[in-house]
């Protein structure tokens, strides 16, 4: 593992859209917002148009234990084909699992970058590249860490000192279904997939029919009803205001 360790990003829709405009997202085209609960009347609270959902859990116990157990199974057994245009990265740098959760959101949503921003650049550079060599390239973009480090401090939690955590950010987004992409087939469907940089790829979790309704059920079901922790945060990634 890389030596490299940041400040942990507190679940914050302001500590996110601030790292997100520094590095070049256009606000006035998505921004984060908070995700009070999972019943109906609270998601009815979210903005229309979500294009991501970030999740920040409780990664031990259970929950630590399944996910090893998933990811041996995959290797194993593999899973539903995931469509190849997803941008996944894997993380290397201790306490990063915010920013990953932020670049998996952004890049792979219909959002706006400025030209030429941090993002923009990033996105180019990481074209063909490898998921560790995506990794590195964030890890020597100095630029990356001090948007990362700045958002960090500008929270409402006060850094600690001690930064080792359990705690540990996942994103869900939707792509296109790639079994309709490879059989040309005219009605292509959509899928939930999770990004999670401490994994060892992009999950499938199924079709995608309303994505915060789907991820909502899926973090029940397999987050929040694993765990006694009360320790569960989850933002979205809207449609902006303009």
């Amino acid at each position: 593992m890389s030596e490299s360790r940041w400040i942990p990003l507190e679940s914050n829709p302001d500590v996110f859209n601030s790292w997100a405009a520094a590095a070049g997202l256009v606000a006035s085209k998505a921004q984060f917002e908070d995700i009070y609960g999972l019943d109906a009347e609270l998601l009815g609270m979210v903005s229309e148009g979500v294009k991501a959902v970030t999740l920040l859990f409780p990664c031990s116990g259970t929950i630590a234990t399944k996910r090893k157990e998933e990811d041996e199974k995959i290797a194993a057994q593999g899973q539903h084909p995931i469509d190849p245009t997803i941008f996944w990265m894997k993380q290397t740098i201790v306490n990063a699992c915010g920013t990953m959760g932020l670049l998996h959101a952004l890049i792979n949503s219909d959002v706006t970058f400025a030209p030429e921003s941090p993002l923009a650049r990033f996105i180019e550079e990481c074209k063909d590249k490898t998921p560790l060599e995506r990794v590195k390239i964030l890890e020597e973009t100095s630029l990356f860490e001090r948007i990362h480090t700045s958002a960090a401090t500008s929270g409402q939690t006060t850094v600690p000192e001690d930064l080792d955590t359990y705690l540990h950010f996942t994103c869900f987004v939707k792509a296109p279904d790639a079994t309709a992409r490879e059989t040309e087939t005219q009605a292509r469907g959509w899928r939930v997939i999770e990004l999670d940089g401490g994994r060892n790829g992009p999950i499938d979790r199924g079709e995608c029919t309303d994505l915060l309704q789907d991820v909502a059920k899926f973090v029940k079901e397999h987050y929040i009803k694993e765990s006694k922790s009360v320790n569960f945060s989850m933002m979205a990634l809207c449609c902006g205001q303009d």
